[in-house]
């Protein structure tokens, strides 16, 4: 038994053979890849092509690409931040192919950042023991990755886009292949409302669910929907637990809710240093990289600081940076702090921790592969593997570029063997899908406030158990309206209060079943990492009987 979201049937349907979800890194990656081995593709996305999260990555892409440097440095970094949860394996693949992917990349047409003889400049980041960051416009990486990929999109007059649409749910055929999906399309047009796409193979692409909580750095579109989908359709989902917090988000007010301005953890790659208001730089001699130890060790232990001194927030010292560095290597972040009436040449920059990367989420194999047959994911929707119980600095779009390749090579392979037949769609077996009753639009705020309180930067029993049963009532709520047939109506803002609903209990599960501190995951009432009992991955599915979490063993 699987789920479906409360929606009209659809009233249009188009047909392709490889529908991919969402147009970030990953989503665009695996489109173009797909194109260049002769399948029809159709990109679907919940707002403009360049309005993910892509845009917003400011440090840039991890790769080995320096003198000195090699994949098996990389590797133990990357090992090393994921605090023992890694699939080695992915984390191999990771590092072998990044930097081919990187250099594809830049023939693709990215602009990265370089010296006077062409050489692509490297810096660090948290966790990292080598200077293998590129970058590009200083602060501006993920801004012109997007927009090399856009413009090769665009390009390419066969690739189909559909912009302003939700997807809803996957549509399957007799044998549980995927066979396409359900999508919601706002605006005027030809395909306005409730649709079907029909295809051979589905890539989710969808990026984050930071909009779960109250501040993170997420867009507004990161609600979580492609999780929530593989959820509906029974695939399998991992780590969810493993939420990594920023460790410094510009901080604007204890009333700032949604999506918060990131401060890079480049800035500190480059020398600035984490101080209270007194000046006192509380990382030395809590971790041999001070500042750039791992970010689940620095958001840490700035709430720690925060806590002893009953303080709102910690500063970030850039002001020996100088006025022209600001302006050269970070000019996308001094904008955006003078926006705020916030100098960093002048003065230290307030900041703390917010949600920020899922290192969780649909569990994949090597080639991308779900657990339901024809479901793909990648990017920060999926779980390779690659990010363990906390993501090492600028992995993420690594990930996207190297994983997304997989994925299209893997569609390529099996459309040249004949393994990727047109599907049709079983119509009998949609229907008898349990319809998951939708909650009203006010839900979303409500979910994002429990979620905060409850299963934040710090986590116990008790907190996890209240932000559930808030959870459980809001889920209860929409049951109960639905009975008595006054549900919420069926419209962008109801459905993805679902999906925030769905992933935030899946998410709160998994952490209650984790019974230690590991990563970015921080039990107060269990401080301590606990390798005999939970060096291992959980498992999330919904049936019938709805979420259960289980222990890979």
């Amino acid at each position: 038994m699987t789920h479906r979201l409360a929606a009209p049937a659809p009233g249009w349907t188009a047909t392709t053979d490889v529908v991919v979800v969402g147009s970030g890194v990953a989503g665009l990656t695996a489109a173009l890849n797909a194109r260049q081995a002769g399948l029809r593709v159709t990109v679907v996305t919940k707002a403009m092509l360049d309005d993910g999260s892509t845009r917003w990555a400011q440090g840039g892409v991890a790769a080995a690409l320096g003198e000195g440097d090699t994949p098996e440095q990389h590797l133990a970094d990357t090992l090393v931040a994921g605090a023992g949860v890694c699939d080695e394996d992915a984390v191999r693949v990771l590092v072998t192919e990044g930097p081919g992917a990187v250099r594809r990349l830049i023939a693709a047409g990215a602009l990265f950042d370089s010296d006077r003889d062409g050489e692509v400049l490297l810096t660090r980041e948290g966790g990292h023991h080598r200077n293998r960051i590129v970058h590009a416009g200083g602060d501006a990486t993920g801004a012109e990755i997007s927009r090399a990929l856009v413009a090769a999109v665009r390009a390419d007059p066969e690739l189909e886009v559909v912009e302003h649409a939700l997807v809803l749910d996957l549509l399957t055929d007799a044998e549980g292949h995927a066979a396409g999906l359900t999508l919601h399309v706002m605006g005027e047009g030809q395909r306005d409302g409730v649709g079907a796409i029909r295809a051979r193979a589905v890539v989710l692409a969808t990026g984050g669910m930071g909009q779960v909580f109250s501040a993170t750095t997420n867009p507004p579109v990161s609600t979580g929907d492609g999780v929530a989908l593989a959820l509906r359709a029974g695939a399998e989902a991992a780590d969810l637990e493993f939420v990594q917090f920023h460790p410094t988000v510009l901080w604007l007010g204890p009333e700032a809710e949604g999506q918060q301005p990131l401060i890079s953890e480049a800035v500190r790659g480059e020398g600035a240093h984490l101080v209270d208001a007194d000046g006192v730089r509380f990382m030395v001699g809590q971790h041999e990289l001070a500042e750039l130890a791992p970010r689940d060790i620095v958001a840490k232990a700035i709430i720690r600081r925060m806590q002893q001194q009953d303080a709102e927030h910690m500063y970030l010292d850039g002001r020996h940076f100088g006025a022209e560095m600001w302006a050269e290597r970070f000019p996308t972040i001094l904008a955006s702090c003078r926006s705020h009436g916030i100098d960093p040449v002048t003065e230290p920059i307030p900041i703390a921790p917010a949600a920020h990367f899922a290192s969780g989420g649909v569990r994949t194999d090597l080639h991308g592969r779900t657990s339901v047959p024809g479901l793909y994911a990648c990017g920060e929707a999926a779980c390779t593997g690659v990010h363990g119980a906390n993501r090492l600095a600028s992995n993420s779009l690594l990930e996207g570029l190297v994983f997304a390749e997989r994925i299209a090579a893997d569609l390529a392979a099996r459309h040249a063997a004949g393994e990727l037949p047109e599907r049709a769609v079983d119509v009998a077996g949609a229907r008898d899908r349990a319809t998951v009753p939708l909650p009203a639009p006010e839900a979303r705020a409500a979910v994002q406030h429990l979620m905060s309180r409850g299963a934040g930067v710090l986590r116990s029993a008790e907190s996890m158990a209240a932000a559930r049963a808030g959870l459980d009532e809001l889920a209860a709520t929409a049951r109960a309206d639905a009975a008595e047939q006054k549900p919420a109506d069926p419209r962008v803002e109801t459905w993805e209060a679902a999906n925030l609903l769905l992933v935030a209990t899946a998410l709160v599960a998994a952490a209650a079943r984790r019974t230690e501190t590991r990563g970015c995951h921080w039990r107060e009432d269990f401080p301590e990492r606990d390798d005999a009992h939970w060096r291992r991955h959980l498992i999330t599915t919904l049936d019938a009987d709805g979420l259960h979490v289980t222990e890979e063993h």
